[in-house]
C-alpha cells in the first residue's frame, strides 16, 4: 500500500492517489467525497481534484484520482493500458449490456462448450471495431448516450478501433464464465460481453466487472476511500 502525504502543499503540488472504488458508487462520487475532506482537513477552498478514467457504478477496483498539479497529468493516465477481470453470463442479455437493466432476450446454450468458449476469445484479440453501449455516458448532439436510452430513445452510435491486447476465460461455472482482459483506452468490457455472446451464437452480459491494473498502477496497492480519509486524518 503506498503512503499518502499528508500536507496541504502535498495536496497542492500534485499527488496520485490510487483507490479501489466501491460497488454502485460512480467515480464522480469518488472524486467528490475525497475533494470535500481534503478541503475539510486544511481548511482550504478550493483545489483541483480529477479522476484518470471512469469506472461505472456497478464495476469495482482501480480509480487514479489526481490531486493538484498532477490533475495535468491525467490524459497520460487514461491513455494507459487496463487490465479487466470479471464475469460474463452466458444465454441472455440486457439492454444495458450489464446488470443495471433486465434481462430482454434469452438464447440457447446447449451448443457451448469449454472449447469454444476459449477458441472464441480469439476472434477478438487485437485491434477490433466496437459500438459503446447506448447505456454509456458518451455525449452525442450535447446529450449523454444513456439519457436518451432510460427516454427509450434510439440512436446510431459508430463503432470505434480499440485494442485488445489479451483475452482469457480463467474459470467456468456455467452460465457464469469468468475472464481477464488486457486492453486499449476506450474499451467497453460491457460491449465485449455482448459481442462474445454474438460470436457464441448465442447472447452474454456483464455480470461483474474490476478494474485490476491501470499501466503500472495496479488494485494490489490501492485503498478504499474510508481507508483514504481515515489516512488524511491521522
Amino acid at each position: 500500500m503506498y503512503k499518502v502525504l499528508k500536507t496541504e502543499e502535498d495536496f497542492k503540488k500534485g499527488q496520485v492517489l490510487l483507490i479501489d472504488k466501491p460497488l454502485t458508487w460512480t467515480s464522480f462520487q469518488a472524486v467528490n467525497k475525497i475533494r470535500w475532506h481534503i478541503k475539510q482537513r486544511f481548511k482550504i477552498k478550493k483545489i483541483k481534484v480529477g479522476h484518470a478514467g471512469t469506472l461505472d457504478p456497478l464495476a469495482t477496483g482501480l480509480l487514479i484520482i489526481c490531486t493538484g498539479k498532477q490533475t495535468k497529468q491525467i490524459n497520460v493516465y487514461q491513455g494507459q493500458i487496463k487490465e479487466y477481470t470479471g464475469t460474463f453470463t452466458i444465454g441472455a442479455t440486457t439492454p444495458s449490456y450489464d446488470l443495471e437493466t433486465e434481462i430482454n432476450q434469452t438464447f440457447s446454450t446447449k451448443h457451448i462448450t469449454e472449447a469454444l468458449l476459449k477458441e472464441t476469445t480469439k476472434q477478438f484479440l487485437g485491434d477490433i471495431q466496437q459500438k459503446p453501449p447506448i447505456f454509456s455516458a458518451i455525449k452525442k448532439e450535447g446529450k449523454r448516450l444513456y439519457e436518451l436510452a432510460r427516454k427509450g430513445e434510439t440512436t446510431e452510435i459508430k463503432s470505434r478501433t480499440v485494442t485488445i491486447q489479451e483475452f482469457e476465460i480463467t474459470n467456468i461455472d456455467f452460465p457464469k464464465v469468468d475472464f481477464r482482459v488486457v486492453c486499449s483506452k476506450g474499451t467497453y468490457i460491457r460491449s465485449l460481453a455482448y459481442d462474445f455472446g454474438l460470436a457464441l451464437n448465442s447472447g452474454a452480459h456483464l455480470s461483474t466487472l474490476r478494474r485490476t491494473k491501470i499501466g503500472a498502477f495496479s488494485v494490489a496497492d490501492a485503498v478504499s476511500i474510508d481507508e483514504f480519509i481515515e489516512s488524511l486524518n491521522e
